[in-house]
């Protein structure tokens, strides 16, 4: 393949669209229905024979503050509330203009998914995520983006929004600030130069450049990639070229609690209900309130870059609403015993070592590591799964205007026509790891598509 370039207009397009969006996963089927609301002739392409992206990878959460169905739970809850959460995990590294910007725009999002388009989003109800002052995670009933980008895809197919695969754009056209289209190559290795009016990047970060990755967050770079591999950073490369701003390039999503060597992501649900870490020695070796993101490093730190994930029966009964979870149980990913011994007999894991561990969690208060607990305690049976650290989502990226989502200009400005959402622009997750909030992914992706998409 071609690295992406940027190259002059040339003197005719093979066809020409008002709004062309790179990139089908949630954010460009979003960006896309905004824009088909907004009565723009648009064209959606994607790279993969069918739409998937990260999204797709993930449990398809997306966290809003305010919408109808937390008013409907009972949850008093608002967008200023969000963004202060937000902030606070970053340790306030982000541009309060994007933060304001996203955390408003959510609600909107979500409610104008279920009422508009008719999907079945619901509450996560029954745990908290790191970092959130309320529950404000909504997914659709399996718990799964799989399920999300299948609904965005039947909504852009009822719409007959145009959405066409197999195409990978390689080229922008460009004069100046004005963005004139884009080449994208077709699966007979031919080309095609598509001319638009708009241009929206939603072609997601550069997990899947290994590169890149090393480049700009080498505490991460021998992490395995959990992400969606087509996302190879063309986005940034392009901005380069055009003098785009590009902001906060070694921020990323890293993840704890990946099966090994299953490669299923274990809902995080197993350690705020009451789960924790152990190393091959059966010993706690960190704080796993942190969150998620930070897991990754602390996991890879260890002996093997491997971890246990311990809980209990009752975590694993909640843990079940998500379809990962379920799949790691039929592959035999998640293993029991009917007592600490059993369980460590199972893993491997020195039981008397194990046993020590499970005892010395405190029922309330903190313990040494600095974590804070509630009155529940693990009890039989046990369960246990191996894990280890990955890489996610990369979270920086081109920087845009809050308002607008259009690419600011490293000479000062915007571009006239160009915009970046998702995991093309930059997110509100600070400067490394430790600032990711849970669910800033897709609050990324569908923000900034939905301000995008209605231009």
């Amino acid at each position: 393949m071609a690295s992406p370039d940027v190259a002059a207009p040339p003197s005719a397009f093979d066809l020409e669209v008002e709004t062309l969006i790179i990139g089908a996963g949630a954010c460009g089927m979003i960006a896309a229905l905004a824009a088909h609301e907004a009565g723009q002739d648009v064209l959606l392409l994607e790279a993969d024979p069918i739409p998937t992206g990260s999204t797709a990878l993930s449990a398809g959460l997306i966290p809003a503050a305010g919408t109808r169905l937390q008013q409907d739970a009972g949850i008093s809850d608002s967008p200023d509330g969000f963004a202060t959460d937000i902030q606070a995990k970053a340790h306030h590294e982000n541009d309060d203009a994007l933060v304001t910007a996203m955390a408003h725009t959510a609600p909107q999002v979500i409610d104008w998914l279920v009422e508009t388009h008719g999907l079945p989003f619901s509450l996560v109800r029954d745990f908290d995520y790191p970092g959130h002052s309320q529950r404000r995670m909504h997914g659709l009933p399996s718990r799964s983006g799989r399920e999300l980008i299948d609904a965005l895809r039947a909504r852009i197919e009822a719409l007959d929004i145009p959405l066409i695969c197999n195409r990978r754009a390689t080229r922008l056209y460009a004069a100046g600030a004005t963005l004139a289209g884009a080449r994208v190559s077709l699966p007979d290795q031919s080309g095609e130069d598509i001319g638009c009016d708009r241009l929206i990047l939603a072609c997601n970060g550069f997990g899947g450049n290994r590169a890149m990755v090393a480049h700009h967050m080498p505490d991460i770079a021998d992490a395995i990639w959990f992400g969606h591999d087509g996302n190879r950073g063309e986005a940034i490369s392009w901005g380069e070229a055009l003098g785009a701003r590009r902001r906060r390039l070694g921020a990323y999503q890293g993840h704890g609690n990946v099966a090994h060597p299953h490669g299923i992501l274990i809902t995080w649900a197993t350690i705020t209900e009451g789960g924790v870490q152990v190393n091959t020695t059966g010993k706690r070796f960190w704080n796993e309130a942190q969150g998620y993101s930070e897991a990754a490093r602390a996991v890879l730190a260890q002996p093997d870059g491997l971890a246990w994930t311990i809980f209990d029966a009752r975590i694993a009964e909640i843990a079940r609403q998500f379809e990962d979870f379920k799949n790691a149980e039929a592959q035999g990913a998640v293993i029991t015993g009917d007592t600490v011994e059993t369980l460590a007999a199972k893993v491997g894991l020195p039981a008397d070592v194990l046993a020590k561990t499970i005892t010395d969690i405190p029922a309330g208060g903190r313990d040494g590591f600095g974590r804070t607990w509630g009155a529940a305690s693990l009890s039989s049976p046990f369960c246990a799964v191996k894990v280890t650290g990955a890489l996610f989502h990369t979270q920086g990226g081109l920087e845009v205007d809050p308002t607008t989502a259009k690419v600011r200009r490293t000479e000062g400005g915007t571009f006239d026509n160009l915009y970046a959402a998702g995991g093309a622009a930059c997110g509100v997750s600070g400067k490394g790891d430790s600032g990711y909030l849970s669910g800033n992914g897709l609050l990324a992706a569908v923000t900034l598509g939905f301000i995008a998409g209605r231009g």
